[in-house]
C-alpha cells in the first residue's frame, strides 16, 4: 500500500519489535471504544468516505460539481454584498472593535558577521500590535480620498509593488472602495518585468516600500515615463538625488492626512459594480514575460465564497499568519477569506517566520512562536523544506530517540490511513515538532504547485492537522478545488469548490480521454463566476485560454491534465507544456520525473529536460550541501563546493542515487535522467529561474543551462 511505502525504516531488534507491537495493539483495543464514542470521529470517517462531487449529466466530459452546489453554483458570500467594498463594510459593521491586522514592532536591528565574512542583518522583534476592523476601515477611506486628491480617477490603474504587510491590505481596500484598478506586481520580479507591467497598465502612481524603492525602483523609474507619484508605506525615504523630474515621493501617512482633510461631502464617490475590475494581477508565469490577469469584484467574491466553505468553523477565534506574497492570488484570497469572517491576520515574512529563520537573532522568537496562528497557507517548497529539516534532525538523534520517533510516526501513519487519531503520540512525541509552527495550527492550506504524498503525510503526522491541498490559477481567481479536512488521502486536490464546476476535455496528442477507464482523464476546464475576465491588452491569448459555452458560462482551459476519482475528487496527473516526445516516440512528463526525485535528501531542487531530437532525459540538480559534502567525503573526493559540483565523478555518484529512487518510484527506463548538471547555486525568485511560488521557469532554466545541455547531449540542441 501507499502508506507502507512512506513508512520510515528503523533498526529495532525483531523480538523487541514484536513486544512493542503487542503493547500497541493492547493500547489500541483499550482506547478504541471511548475514543470512538467521544471524539466524533465516527462522523469524520463517514464524511471521508462520502461522494464529494458528481457529474451534472451522464455524458462523457460532463461537468462535475460539489454535492453542496449541484443545482446552483455559489457566487456571493453575504446577501447583497456583491462587491469587495460592500464585503468589507459588512465585516467592519459586524466585527467593529475586533482585532484585524497585526504587525510586530522592531525592537533592535544589528549586523552579524558570519565566519565567511558575509554580513547578515538580524532583528529582535517585540509583540504584535493590532489594528481593529474600524481602524483599518478609517485608514482605507482616508487613503482612498487622499489618492483622489492626487488625481486618481475611478476605473483607472494604480500599482502596488510592496512586501506582504498591513499597509498592502489597507491600500487594496482603499482601491476597492474607490473603484481604482489595483495592479499587483511581485516584489521579486526582475527589472524588465516590472517596467513591462507598469508601462502596459500606464500607471501614474505606485505604492511601494522604502527598501523596494531603493533596491528595485530606483534603477528603472526613468524607463516609466508616465510615473508621477511614488507612495512609500513605511515613512519618509532618505533623500534621493537621482529623481527624474516630475516624480513626487509621498508617505502613506501624508496621503491619508490629505484624505482626512479633503472635503468629500458634495462629491458622491464612484462605487464599483460587480463586473468592474478589482485587480490586474501580473503572474510571474513560468513562461515568458508576465501577463496581467483582469480579476473583477464578482470573480474574487465567488472564489473566496468557494474557499471559505471548505474551512470548517472559520471565525473570530482564528488567527492567520500572512507571509506569502500578497501579489499572489493564493495569499490575497486567503487573507480576504479571513477578513470577511472576523479572523485576525498577523503579518510575517519568510525571513522572520520561525525561530530558526534567517533574520531572527539566535535566542529570540520568530513570528509563529509569538502569534500562535490557527491557519496557515504554504507553497510546497516551504513544506518540503520543513520536512527535510525535521528529517535531518531525526537522523542526528540518538538511536533510542530516533527509533521511538519512527515507531510513533509509522503507528500514526497507519491510524491516519484508517481515519483514526492518536492523542497520546501527538502530546508525547510530536508536540515539539508542532511547536515549530506555534503549536496551534488546525488547518494548513497548500497551493501553488503539487505537494508530494510523503510531505503531505509528514505534515499530517507531525503537525497533527489536516493539510488542505488546493488547485487553482490566477485566471480562476485562485479557486478550483480544495480537499476537505477529513479527507486524509494523498496526491489529490479535492472536489470542485461550491463556486465552480470542472470538466475534462479530450487531449488526443497526450492520449488522455474523458471516456478512459477506470477514471475519466483529460485537460481540466474550470467554469463559474470565479473565472476571470481575461488578460490585460492581450485579446489573442484571452481567446485561446477562455471560452464561453451556449449557456453563457465562462470556461478556463488550464493546460493541466487531471482525472476524476469515483468520489468526485480530482487528481492532477500531467501538464500539457511538460510533455516532451523523445526521438523514439515515447512521451515523457517532466513534472512526473521531478516529483519522483525531488524529495530525496540529496536533492534541494531538480529540473528535468528532454529534447525531441534525442532519446534520453537529462537534468539540472541543486544538491543539498550537507548531503553532497557527506557523499563526497565517503567517496574520498576533496575540494571546494564548486569543485564538488563541477566534478564528473560526483555527477555519476548522484546519478546512481537518482536512478535508484527513480526505479523505486516506478519510473519507466526512458524517464530516468541519464546525465545531470549539479548546480552550486540555489534557484530563488531573485535569480529569475523560479517563480515566486518556486515553480520552475523552464524557458529561463533552459537558456541558463544551454552550454550544459549541449555538453550532455554532445551536440548543439535545436
Amino acid at each position: 500500500s501507499q502508506a507502507a511505502k512512506m513508512k520510515l525504516k528503523h533498526n529495532i531488534n525483531p523480538i523487541l519489535l514484536q513486544f512493542i507491537n503487542f503493547i500497541v495493539l493492547v493500547y489500541s483495543l483499550v482506547t478504541y471504544i471511548p475514543w470512538y464514542i467521544l471524539s466524533g470521529s465516527k462522523q469524520a470517517i463517514a464524511k471521508a468516505k462520502q461522494v464529494k462531487a458528481r457529474p451534472v449529466n451522464n455524458k462523457p466530459g460532463g461537468a462535475y460539481r460539489s454535492v453542496n452546489s449541484l443545482h446552483c453554483l455559489a457566487s456571493v458570500l453575504y446577501p447583497g454584498c456583491d462587491t469587495l467594498d460592500k464585503v468589507f463594510k459588512y465585516a467592519k459593521t459586524k466585527y467593529k472593535d475586533k482585532k484585524l491586522l497585526g504587525t510586530r514592532e522592531i525592537l533592535k536591528e544589528e549586523d552579524e558577521i558570519q565566519p565567511s565574512g558575509k554580513v547578515f542583518k538580524k532583528v529582535i522583534l517585540g509583540k504584535y500590535t493590532w489594528l481593529s476592523y474600524e481602524d483599518v476601515y478609517i485608514k482605507a477611506v482616508n487613503f482612498g480620498n487622499g489618492l483622489a486628491v492626487l488625481g486618481q480617477q475611478p476605473k483607472t490603474n494604480i500599482a502596488i509593488f510592496c512586501e506582504t504587510r498591513a499597509e498592502w491590505m489597507i491600500a487594496a481596500q482603499a482601491c476597492f472602495m474607490c473603484n481604482y484598478q489595483l495592479v499587483t506586481l511581485y516584489a521579486t520580479l526582475g527589472g524588465p518585468a516590472i517596467v513591462h507591467g507598469l508601462n502596459e497598465t500606464e500607471v501614474t502612481t505606485i505604492i511601494t516600500s522604502k527598501e523596494l524603492m531603493q533596491t528595485k525602483l530606483k534603477e528603472i523609474v526613468s524607463q516609466v515615463p508616465l510615473l508621477r507619484h511614488i507612495i512609500t508605506v513605511d515613512g519618509k525615504p532618505t533623500t534621493w538625488a537621482e529623481f527624474p523630474k516630475g516624480v513626487i515621493v509621498h508617505t502613506m501617512a501624508s496621503v491619508q492626512a490629505m484624505g482626512a482633510k479633503a472635503d468629500t461631502g458634495n462629491k458622491q464617490p464612484s462605487r464599483p459594480v460587480p463586473s468592474d475590475i478589482a485587480v490586474i494581477m501580473y503572474t510571474s508565469g513560468s513562461t515568458g514575460i508576465p501577463k496581467g490577469v483582469m480579476i473583477s469584484h464578482c470573480n474574487i467574491i465567488a472564489g473566496i465564497t468557494g474557499m471559505a466553505e471548505r474551512i470548517p468553523n472559520l471565525g473570530e477565534k482564528d488567527i492567520y499568519i500572512g507571509y506569502l506574497p500578497l501579489a499572489h492570488v493564493l495569499e490575497l484570497s486567503a487573507e480576504l477569506v479571513c477578513l470577511s469572517h472576523g479572523c485576525r491576520i498577523g503579518y510575517s515574512s519568510p525571513q522572520t517566520l520561525a525561530d530558526q529563520s534567517s533574520k531572527i537573532k539566535k535566542g529570540s522568537k520568530g513570528d509563529v512562536t509569538t502569534l500562535k496562528p490557527t491557519l496557515m497557507a504554504a507553497v510546497p517548497e516551504i513544506m518540503d523544506r520543513i520536512y527535510k529539516n525535521v528529517m535531518n534532525k531525526v537522523n542526528e538523534m540518538t538511536s533510542f530517540q530516533r527509533n521511538l520517533f519512527i515507531l510513533a510516526y509509522n503507528y500514526k501513519m497507519e491510524q491516519i490511513s484508517k481515519g483514526y487519531t492518536t492523542p497520546l503520540c501527538d502530546s508525547l512525541i510530536f508536540r515539539k515538532v508542532r511547536m515549530l509552527l506555534g503549536g496551534k495550527i488546525r488547518v494548513l492550506l497548500c497551493g501553488g504547485a503539487p505537494l508530494s504524498a510523503a510531505t503531505q503525510r509528514f505534515m499530517n503526522i507531525c503537525f497533527c492537522c489536516p493539510v488542505g491541498q488546493g488547485y487553482g490559477l490566477t485566471e480562476s481567481a485562485g479557486a478550483g478545488t480544495i480537499t476537505e479536512v477529513w479527507d486524509y488521502t494523498t496526491g489529490r486536490v479535492g472536489a470542485p469548490l461550491v463556486c465552480c464546476e470542472i470538466k475534462l476535455m479530450n487531449w488526443e496528442e497526450g492520449g488522455y480521454y474523458n471516456t478512459d477507464k477506470p477514471y475519466p482523464r483529460g485537460e481540466i476546464l474550470i467554469g463559474g463566476q470565479n473565472v476571470t475576465v481575461g488578460y490585460y491588452k492581450n485579446e489573442a491569448r484571452t481567446k485561446k485560454d477562455f471560452t464561453v459555452d451556449e449557456n453563457g458560462q465562462r470556461w478556463l482551459h488550464t493546460g493541466d491534465i487531471g482525472e476524476f476519482h469515483h468520489d468526485g475528487c480530482l487528481k492532477i496527473i500531467d501538464r500539457k507544456k511538460d510533455l516532451v516526445k523523445l526521438q523514439a516516440g515515447e512521451y515523457v512528463s517532466l513534472g512526473k520525473v521531478e516529483a519522483a526525485l525531488k524529495n530525496l535528501p540529496l536533492v534541494d531542487n531538480i529540473c528535468a529536460y528532454a529534447s525531441s531530437f534525442h532519446s534520453y532525459v537529462i537534468g539540472f540538480v541543486v544538491p543539498n550541501q550537507k548531503e553532497l559534502a557527506e557523499l563526497a567525503r565517503k567517496k574520498g573526493f576533496k575540494g571546494t563546493w564548486e569543485e564538488i559540483c563541477n566534478s564528473p565523478e560526483m555527477e555519476k555518484e548522484v546519478l546512481k542515487v537518482l536512478a535508484e529512487a527513480a526505479v523505486a518510484a516506478n519510473l519507466e527506463k526512458f524517464e530516468i535522467p541519464v546525465k545531470i548538471r549539479l548546480s552550486p547555486d540555489p534557484w530563488t525568485p531573485e535569480t529569475g529561474l523560479v517563480t515566486d511560488a518556486f515553480k520552475l521557469k523552464r524557458k529561463e532554466l533552459t537558456a541558463f543551462y544551454q552550454p550544459d545541455i549541449e555538453r550532455m547531449y554532445g551536440t548543439s540542441v535545436k
